[in-house]
């Protein structure tokens, strides 16, 4: 089963592939708020995944789009509602800025 690791609070929980990024990090006891219910529709789940990138389902081009529009973005950024773990462990970090 694969890790999560959740920066900046070093908690690390175990995740059943396809689960949900944002329902593992709240699973966890980490406050994510997602003013959109989970459909890409807000920046409030951006986070940045700083290991295990390749793990998580592919981006579609709506969370492209919204990651496009938003101030702070970089390569490792991803929304935390679209994405979807894998196999392989990976590791966010929270934005403290969102």
């Amino acid at each position: 089963m694969p890790k999560l690791v959740i920066q900046p609070a070093g908690k690390v929980a175990d995740v059943a592939p396809g689960t949900n990024v944002l329902a593992a990090i709240i699973a966890a006891g980490e406050s994510l708020k997602c003013t959109c219910g989970g459909n890409g529709g807000c920046e409030a789940s951006h986070i940045f995944v700083n290991e295990g990138r390749k793990s998580l389902s592919k981006a579609q081009r709506p969370e492209h789009e919204k990651l496009d529009a938003l101030v702070g973005v970089s390569s490792k950024s991803r929304l935390a509602c679209q994405a979807a773990i894998g196999e392989e462990d990976v590791t966010v970090e929270i934005l403290s800025f969102v």
